[in-house]
């Protein structure tokens, strides 16, 4: 009974330290909520092309393909929640994986990219 009693109080902490990093692949509807965070990143993954043609207003660009890509990272606060978005949500989603590693608590990626952004955003 006592290592039951340990083996849950082990599972119910790691649970609720598991919690409060986020990665999460979200819709253009979810993503919107940035619009309401006060204090986060906006980051568009495309290249500075993409990102000239057009973009999602506020966004900081850091080209994914860029060779200083994650030195570029290493200068953001970890601890503020980043919503990112690349064309279709193929280097947004790589990239948010990439924070993940870097110990980035809060990562949302835009599932469909700008793509799906200008088609559905109000």
């Amino acid at each position: 009974m006592k290592y039951f009693i340990i083996t849950l109080t082990l599972l119910f902490t790691s649970m609720f330290y598991a919690q409060e990093n986020e990665y999460h692949n979200v819709n253009v509807q979810q993503f919107e909520n940035f619009k309401t965070v006060k204090n986060k990143v906006l980051l568009d993954v495309r290249t500075p092309k993409e990102f000239q043609d057009g973009h999602i207003e506020g966004a900081k660009n850091l080209n994914y393909f860029d060779k200083t890509f994650k030195s570029e990272l290493d200068k953001l606060d970890r601890k503020v929640p980043v919503y990112v978005y690349c064309r279709s949500g193929g280097r947004s989603g790589k990239a948010m994986q990439l924070m993940k590693t870097m110990g980035f608590e809060k990562v949302y990626n835009l599932m469909g990219g700008y793509l799906s952004w200008s088609k559905n955003s109000k």
